[in-house]
Order: C-alpha cells, then sequence, then structure tokens
C-alpha cells in the first residue's frame, strides 16, 4: 500500500467522523481540504492563466494589447485600501458587462430557444405519432397557465393549471432524484475505495 492511499484513506475516515458528531478531526480534515484545494486553485491559475495567457505573450511575443487586462486586475486590488477602492469599479463594471455580454447569448439560446424547438416539434414523424412530443407540449402549456395570475384558477382553466403544478412536482422530484443519486454514488466509490483499497476487506 502506498503513502498516497494510506493518506486519503486516514483522511477519508476522519471525514466521515462527522456521521458521528462535529469533532477536532473532522474540523482539521476539512480545513486540509479546503487549503490544498485553494493551493491547488491557485497553482493552476498562475500557471494556465497567468503565465500561458497573459505574461508569456505579453513579455515575450510583445503582445501590447495584454496590458489592459494587466492595469484591470491590478486595479482589483485597489479595494483593499479605502482610497483608492472606487477605483476598483471600474474591472468589475468591465467584468460584469462583458460576462453578461458573452452570457446573455449562450443561455438564450440553451434554455429559451432550444426549448421553445424541442415544444414545437412534429407530432407526427414518418408517419409514427410521437407520444413524448404530446407530452412536452401538454406539459410547458398547463405549466405555463399554473403561472398566469392574471385570471382566477377556478374552473377548466384551474383544472389545466392543477395539471401543471403536476408537471413541476414530477421535474422537481426528478431534480432532487438526480441529485441524491449522484451523491450516492460518490458515497459509494468512497466506500468503494475504503473497503478495497485501504482496508482490503473486500476484492
Amino acid at each position: 500500500m502506498d503513502i498516497g492511499t494510506i493518506i486519503a484513506g486516514v483522511l477519508t475516515l476522519a471525514i466521515l467522523t462527522f456521521l458521528y458528531r462535529d469533532n477536532p478531526i473532522y474540523k482539521f480534515a476539512e480545513s486540509l481540504l479546503i487549503g490544498v484545494s485553494i493551493g491547488y486553485t491557485l497553482v493552476i491559475v498562475w500557471s494556465t492563466t497567468l503565465m500561458d495567457i497573459l505574461f508569456r505573450p505579453l513579455l515575450n511575443a510583445g503582445q501590447l494589447a495584454l496590458v489592459v487586462p494587466l492595469v484591470l486586475g491590478l486595479l482589483m486590488f485597489s479595494r483593499f485600501h479605502p482610497r483608492t477602492a472606487s477605483l476598483s469599479r471600474l474591472p468589475i463594471a468591465v467584468m460584469i458587462g462583458s460576462g453578461a455580454g458573452v452570457a446573455i447569448p449562450v443561455m438564450l439560446e440553451a434554455r429559451t430557444l432550444r426549448q421553445m424547438t424541442a415544444t414545437v416539434g412534429p407530432l407526427v414523424s414518418d408517419g409514427t405519432f410521437d407520444f413524448s412530443v404530446l407530452v412536452v407540449l401538454v406539459g410547458v402549456l398547463t405549466t405555463l397557465s399554473y403561472f398566469y395570475f392574471s385570471r382566477e384558477h377556478e374552473g377548466f382553466f384551474g383544472r389545466v393549471s392543477k395539471v401543471g403544478t403536476y408537471f413541476l412536482m414530477i421535474f422537481f422530484g426528478t431534480t432532487f432524484g438526480y441529485t441524491v443519486m449522484s451523491r450516492m454514488s460518490t458515497f459509494i466509490g468512497r466506500m468503494e475505495f475504503l473497503l478495497t483499497d485501504f482496508l482490503h476487506i473486500t476484492k
């Protein structure tokens, strides 16, 4: 058994002690995880972002346009001093504006246009009735009717909006189930590591 497996097994057991109660062993393992993660992230950012994208192209290739993001990045540190804190608003504004400009078209394409395209799909394809398209269409219309608050949810409209609540509950239930299953998959992986690689109880 190598030293890496021993360290990983001991730290995994230390994290699992939280199942009993909060204790110093768990706090140590938690702090160590956070510290190592931050250190690893800083190294990756320094080597792959600052050096490869900023400093090497600026100093070696002479790409003077990179002076602008360098200055904006340095202005972010002006927030630590009360007299220069207002200067940090400029890079924050540029970051938020450019981020929104990039994100809005992408999110519009991914979450609006594609959803609308899937909703208006053909009910009959190659001479075969597609029941899934009908389910999607009914789900979208009934869910939208549930969020239509300009009219009382009573009578036929109330029954339609109630069907929309069923689709919402199905969506929230499947989303929660997917989250639980992903966590269970991680837990099973750690248990398999402990019982097989670390404790050698199973093969």
